[in-house]
């Protein structure tokens, strides 16, 4: 099982419980930032595909394994850079992002805010990460909420690792790792 290390900026996921509401279903955990072991403050909720993980069957819909995941930064339609600006309208592109690496024959696995076609929905993922608040079972995920999650994330990459934020080129960020606790 992976562990926080304490050095450096992670981010820990523990995945605590399955939401179903009809016929939607996502995995539902909480994530917590540090950096040298130390608690950021930065702290919140995780929507992803439901389970079980698996990284050794690409585009299958569902969550990656349970892991340590280098971090790095993301161009296309998600970006760690240059990102839309505009609130208006929802979902506007391009999206922030970053990207989790050795995802095995997983591709394109990222962090990423709750995408509408609505103002509000259950999940946008097939393998990524969608920020949110404290939701019951049967709640959306608030896309303006999940995308001030997801750049607050961005921002504290930054601040640990300006250097990673000069080019609109995917790289690495040094000593930056998502962990990712649980199969519920």
């Amino acid at each position: 099982m992976a562990e926080l290390s304490g050095a450096g900026w992670e981010m820990l996921v523990k995945r605590l419980r399955m939401h179903t509401n009809g016929e939607q279903h996502r995995t539902y955990g909480r994530y917590r930032l540090f950096i040298d072991g130390t608690r950021t403050g930065i702290e919140g909720f995780m929507c992803e595909s439901h389970g079980p993980g698996d990284n050794d069957t690409p585009e299958n819909g569902k969550r990656v394994a349970p892991g340590r995941y280098p971090v790095f930064t993301h161009f296309g339609r998600y970006r760690t850079i240059g990102y839309a600006g505009d609130t208006a309208p929802p979902g506007a592109d391009p999206m922030p992002a970053v990207r989790l690496e050795e995802t095995g024959m997983r591709t394109d696995i990222l962090i990423h805010p709750a995408r509408p076609p609505k103002a509000k929905l259950y999940l946008a993922s097939i393998g990524c990460l969608n920020p949110a608040a404290a939701l019951a079972p049967d709640e959306d995920n608030d896309v303006w909420e999940s995308r001030r999650r997801t750049i607050e994330i961005i921002d504290s990459l930054r601040a640990f690792s300006a250097e990673s934020f000069v080019a609109d080129e995917s790289l690495p960020i040094p000593n930056a790792a998502v962990i990712i606790e649980g199969e519920p």
